[in-house]
């Protein structure tokens, strides 16, 4: 199997159409990806070098740890649920990581500190004005590295701009430590479906729309298929189809008729 070097991701990222002064956030397999030369801390290396004058966007989620039962969130020691790539990107200093207590994101470069300002202000996973959202108001793409959308934290916030009902909890008191040691207190709405267990399961469904509307095209990193998003065209169409129906699409799998996303 080969081993893929920085330079050799940066090639590919080209080939996919990416700027260097995009935003991109990555939802990633480092497993699909295959062996990088140097690991994940060179992975994350070569999307910080070849986005130059752009920014970068890791997640890295504590909502399994950060609970109504244990609302205590400290951003320099809560260690990410959802993979070695955030994992890794969390304790690097060469970015910030933001204050959100259960969706929290790292970023790097151009304006990463004002992109993760107030974080800690947003009451819910994809409140609109916040980080999620913004990635929609600022033409990002959103890379899905050898996964589906059922990884695509993005569209919950597109629940949550649309205002789609029965996708949030009942509020409860999280304490929030920040980079300097001061402890914050907010509320906050953790996700919350009552008719499944678990709403992003179903994202799956945008699939098609997606694709055949142009706002998803593919690429390559490394071994891994990846899926190219352009956040400001998926929230478009995935809003589009919430104006028209929205229930079952998050309690079975399910084709969604073109007639509600032409």
């Amino acid at each position: 199997m080969p081993v893929f070097t920085k330079e050799d991701l940066k090639k590919q990222m080209e080939q996919m159409g990416l700027k260097p002064t995009d935003t991109v956030l990555i939802h990633t397999s480092l497993k699909a990806v295959g062996e990088v030369e140097g690991g994940a801390d060179a992975f994350i290396d070569a999307f910080c070098e070849y986005l130059s004058e752009g920014l970068f966007v890791v997640p890295t989620h504590t909502w399994d740890s950060v609970t109504k039962d244990n609302p205590v969130y400290d951003v320099r020691t809560a260690v990410p649920c959802i993979g070695t790539v955030p994992k890794i990107a969390a304790k690097r200093r060469d970015g910030i990581r933001s204050l959100h207590p259960t969706h929290s994101v790292w970023a790097h470069g151009r304006d990463a500190e004002s992109y993760v300002n107030g974080e800690e202000n947003a009451g819910s996973p994809g409140a609109p004005g916040y980080c999620w959202d913004k990635l929609a108001e600022r033409g990002a793409k959103i890379l899905l590295i050898g996964v589906k959308h059922d990884r695509d934290t993005f569209i919950h916030s597109v629940d949550e701009y649309a205002g789609v009902e029965n996708r949030l909890g009942e509020p409860f008191e999280v304490t929030i430590t920040d980079h300097n040691g001061e402890m914050l207190k907010r509320f906050f709405r953790p996700h919350k479906c009552s008719r499944t267990n678990d709403v992003s399961q179903f994202y799956v469904n945008f699939e098609k729309p997606l694709t055949e509307l142009g706002a998803q095209t593919a690429g390559t990193l490394g071994n891994a298929e990846v899926r190219v998003i352009d956040a400001a065209k998926c929230r478009e169409i995935i809003s589009r189809i919430y104006s028209r129906e929205h229930e079952s699409f998050f309690t079975q799998f399910i084709e969604i008729p073109e007639a509600l996303y032409r």
